[in-house]
């Protein structure tokens, strides 16, 4: 498979985001709730009705999943998946840790993701068979000698529910624990593919949440699977775990699976 037209334009997708969001950033327009009771903002849907209309100008054929305004079926085998600012919460607040997320989907299975922060201007881009680059310098994960050294990040405790929470925690007692970093969203599997984060761990998400973050993640050097080590598809259920060092996968399956 030849990806360098679709890394082409999977930076030009983030380019157009970048730019329609930027504008909004620190501002003081209204924030709207979604039937979800999510909140979403100007910038959100700004941004992704930029690189669809991009999408529908150089790839008619391929399918669009997007987080503000659906999916249209294309023809091509190939879906991109939108989600124009992952970490909405972080927007709001004024914390540049946010991230546009792209994601280019054949047969189910991610082999192109971009996490972009306009802000910041960084960008990480992963595409099967590549290794993943930030701001084009190749980057790698580090790795982990025992999980009671792991560094754990997830976005939230509230993003989990009972049940998920317990699991959450058994994972979080045999991590080090002192160090577990809240907050972040996609941000988070970014520093995990750059070196600084070992595990990430979270429940709940959607397509347009993940699929962008596995080849970023797998092409540093990392994992990400299911909250039973089996590989992310279309039809996974939103329980995600990402592994700097896959050596680790094995503890990490058992202690999640652990509900104390």
């Amino acid at each position: 498979m030849n990806l360098d037209a679709d890394i082409a334009l999977a930076h030009r997708l983030a380019d157009a985001a970048g730019d329609a969001i930027r504008p909004h950033f620190r501002s003081l327009e209204a924030t709207e709730r979604k039937g979800d009771s999510t909140p979403v903002t100007v910038a959100d849907r700004a941004g992704e009705e930029a690189m669809r209309r991009l999408l529908k100008a150089e790839v008619p054929r391929d399918g669009v999943i997007g987080e503000e305004f659906g999916s249209e079926t294309g023809s091509s085998g190939r879906t991109w998946v939108l989600d124009p600012i992952d970490g909405t919460v972080s927007f709001i607040g004024g914390r540049p840790i946010f991230g546009t997320l792209i994601a280019l989907l054949v047969d189910g299975f991610p082999v192109l993701g971009v996490i972009d922060q306009p802000i910041l201007r960084e960008r990480w881009l992963g595409a099967s068979g590549k290794p993943t680059l930030l701001n084009g310098i190749e980057i790698r994960t580090r790795p982990c000698r025992e999980l009671s050294e792991a560094m754990l990040a997830t976005t939230g405790p509230h993003y989990f529910d009972e049940h998920q929470g317990a699991h959450f925690m058994a994972l979080a007692a045999r991590t080090d624990h002192k160090r577990m970093m809240m907050g972040g969203d996609c941000y988070n599997y970014g520093l995990l593919a750059s070196g600084h984060v070992d595990v990430v761990c979270e429940a709940g998400l959607m397509l347009h949440d993940w699929a962008a973050l596995v080849p970023v993640v797998e092409g540093a050097g990392g994992l990400m699977c299911d909250w039973n080590g089996d590989p992310l598809h279309q039809g996974s259920d939103g329980h995600v775990i990402a592994l700097g060092d896959p050596a680790r996968l094995e503890d990490v399956i058992e202690a999640i699976a652990c509900n104390h």
